[in-house]
């Protein structure tokens, strides 16, 4: 049986509770989102006089709220695993699954969502990119920040479930029950 050091646990509990709160504060934009919604229903369909900024506004909220939410829903084990293979696994095999997935493909795949995306936002917001979408034209920069943010994040939860399935992997027993789906 492995032994592991008060720091180890420590890490995990920083960082799943950076996690846990980061994702409660981005939860606050579905008031902003079904505000913007709300209003634009009743001024298109009982006042006829639907905005120009509506369209522009839910998606780049609905966007940053799924985006932002990722890491969060990585924390809670909502994110998709086929199930039907997995259940047969013991506990070891599955932490040792886990444990080269984040490390050759996750990570991988991480940076350079972030290494693609902070060059895209930064353009974004040193030429002024404006939406195309709508008359309104908003700036794009603050969309477009969103996502190396996000891989940013989720790079950071990433760690606390490397060390979650290094933990599987050595002791046989899950680190802690995922909640999965139930956010």
């Amino acid at each position: 049986m492995a032994d592991f050091s008060p720091g180890y646990y420590k890490t995990i509990k920083v960082i799943d509770t950076f996690s846990e709160r980061t994702g409660n504060v981005f939860a606050w934009l579905c008031i902003p989102l079904a505000i913007v919604v709300f209003y634009e229903v009743v001024s298109r369909y009982f006042f006829d006089a639907p905005t120009i900024w509506a369209y522009d506004l839910s998606y780049m909220l609905y966007g940053a709220l799924f985006m932002l939410g990722a890491a969060f829903a990585l924390r809670r084990g909502a994110h998709i695993r086929t199930d039907m293979l997995w259940e047969k696994f013991s506990e070891a095999t599955k932490g040792k699954i886990d444990l080269y997935a984040y490390i050759l493909f996750f990570f991988p795949g991480m940076i350079l969502l972030f290494a693609t995306s902070i060059d895209d936002a930064w353009h974004a917001f040193r030429f002024g990119e404006l939406s195309e979408q709508t008359p309104w034209r908003p700036y794009l920069w603050p969309l477009k920040s969103v996502v190396p943010l996000t891989a940013l994040l989720l790079m950071i939860q990433g760690v606390s479930e490397i060390l979650k399935s290094w933990y599987m992997m050595r002791t046989g027993r899950e680190f802690e029950h995922k909640i999965g789906g139930e956010i």
